[in-house]
C-alpha cells in the first residue's frame, strides 16, 4: 500500500505540474483516502472538497482580479469566469472522481 500511495503522489505531481486542472482530482484523492469508508464516502468526501475548492477559487479570483486587472473590468471578467466555473461544477466533478478514486485505494487493502 505504500509503495501504491508513493507511486500515485509522484504521477500526481508529474500532473499538476503540467496540468493544472489536476488540483481538484489530487484534492478529491487525498479526500477520499481520508475518509476511509470506500469510494460511495470518498465520493462524498471529493464532492464536498470540491465544491468548497471552487468558492475559495471564486473568491480568490475575485479579489485578485479585481486588484490586478482594475476594479470595474476585473471584477466583472472573474465574477463571469467564477460564476461559469462554479454553474458547472467544475472543482466538484473533478473532485467527485478523485474521491472515487482515494476512496478504491483506501478500500483495496
Amino acid at each position: 500500500m505504500f509503495l501504491v500511495a508513493v507511486v500515485v503522489g509522484f504521477i500526481a505531481m508529474i500532473i499538476l505540474s503540467s496540468l493544472p486542472v489536476a488540483g481538484p482530482i489530487i484534492a478529491g484523492f487525498i479526500a477520499g483516502i481520508i475518509a476511509d469508508r470506500g469510494p460511495i464516502t470518498g465520493l462524498w468526501a471529493g464532492f464536498c472538497s470540491g465544491i468548497v475548492g471552487g468558492v475559495l477559487a471564486f473568491l480568490f479570483f475575485t479579489i485578485v482580479g479585481g486588484f490586478v486587472g482594475g476594479l470595474v473590468g476585473g471584477f466583472v471578467g472573474s465574477i463571469m469566469g467564477g460564476s461559469i466555473m462554479l454553474g458547472f461544477l467544475y472543482y466538484a466533478v473533478l473532485g467527485l472522481v478523485g474521491g472515487v478514486l482515494g476512496g478504491l485505494v483506501r478500500r483495496a487493502k
